[in-house]
């Protein structure tokens, strides 16, 4: 089972690297998303005072997580009744939908492409389309910057949390880390509208995060050193600048990437007109370039090849998984 369940995740890895998610396969994702939203409307027709709201935020991660993560698992289940290979290849699927390295790998390089263009018009416009901040005025270097910050963050949520519980779990523990990222990005918002409401799923978010980033963290230092970047100012960087950052998690790939790199991460962010100060992470050796975009490309690419590598090796090593059908 140790080696089907390392062949397993693999070859979601390498079929997210190649195919990506095509816009024309329904995903996992949209579908959470929708019993997200009809949840969120019947729990506030039932439930209005802050206190109540607040007792019945817990449903969300309740109902959605463990629904996610049971109805992968009947799935598989029941696949396996059919034959293994068919099971096997539904769950490398399954596992591929949770990860997004083509996807964040694209997005970059598609501002990278435009700026050296010379196109900040595009440039802009294809930041805007994966950052929440406003990017209509921003310069060159503004650009870089809330490019390199997206893509060294989303190295933890969008890779390496899912494929850490796939090696835990197989694809329902990933889908039910998936559920809980969509759901932190739907209602885990601490403003009026969702303080009460969306602070469970925040926190668990938190939680399910915790591990990953500092792991990711961890990996970016090793990457850095292989693709001979400065490592010791990575490590250095992660130490002083991590916790600076308002997520718990977000701070370590952040200032992994911002050490590795010479460069100066964080500063002012316009948020629907309104502006935002996020402490400072790294040193400004330099100025910002549209290269820094490629390199924390690779840098991303690499941690998550590394990533596989070192814990199919663990569980190997260890002669099991947690993987129950």
């Amino acid at each position: 089972m140790i080696w089907i369940a390392i062949g397993i995740i693999i070859a979601a890895l390498v079929m997210d690297l190649i195919i990506g998610d095509p816009r024309w396969i329904p995903h996992p994702v949209i579908g959470m998303g929708k019993v997200i939203s009809r949840l969120e409307r019947i729990i506030r027709s039932t439930y209005v005072e802050p206190k109540s709201l607040k007792k019945a935020g817990i449903l969300l991660p309740v109902v959605v997580v463990g629904g996610s993560f049971l109805l992968t698992w009947i799935i598989i289940t029941c696949l396996y009744n059919i034959h293994p290979w068919i099971a096997w290849s539904a769950e490398a699927i399954f596992i591929a939908t949770t990860i997004a390295v083509k996807g964040l790998k694209d997005a970059g390089m598609e501002v990278f492409r435009h700026l050296r263009e010379g196109d900040l018009p595009a440039a802009r416009q294809a930041l805007g389309m994966i950052v929440g901040r406003d990017t209509a005025h921003l310069d060159e270097p503004e650009i870089v910057r809330g490019t390199v910050e997206t893509v060294a963050e989303n190295i933890v949520d969008a890779i390496i949390s899912p494929l850490f519980y796939a090696l835990i779990g197989g694809a329902p523990l990933a889908m039910a880390y998936r559920a809980v990222n969509t759901l932190d990005s739907m209602v885990g918002y601490k403003n009026d509208k969702y303080m009460n409401l969306g602070w469970a799923s925040a926190r668990l978010d938190d939680i399910a995060n915790y591990i990953p980033a500092r792991l990711t963290a961890l990996l970016l230092i090793m990457c850095s050193w292989l693709l001979r970047l400065d490592y010791i100012r990575a490590a250095r960087t992660i130490r002083r600048d991590a916790r600076l950052h308002p997520s718990p998690n977000s701070g370590f790939p952040e200032s992994a990437v911002a050490g590795a790199l010479g460069i100066r991460l964080g500063g002012e962010n316009v948020y629907h007109g309104v502006a935002s100060f996020r402490a400072y992470m790294g040193e400004a050796t330099r100025a910002l370039e549209a290269k820094d975009i490629m390199t924390t490309a690779r840098l991303m690419v690499t941690v998550s090849v590394l990533f596989i590598v070192i814990g199919s090796l663990i569980l190997w090593s260890i002669g099991g998984t947690l993987w129950v059908y």
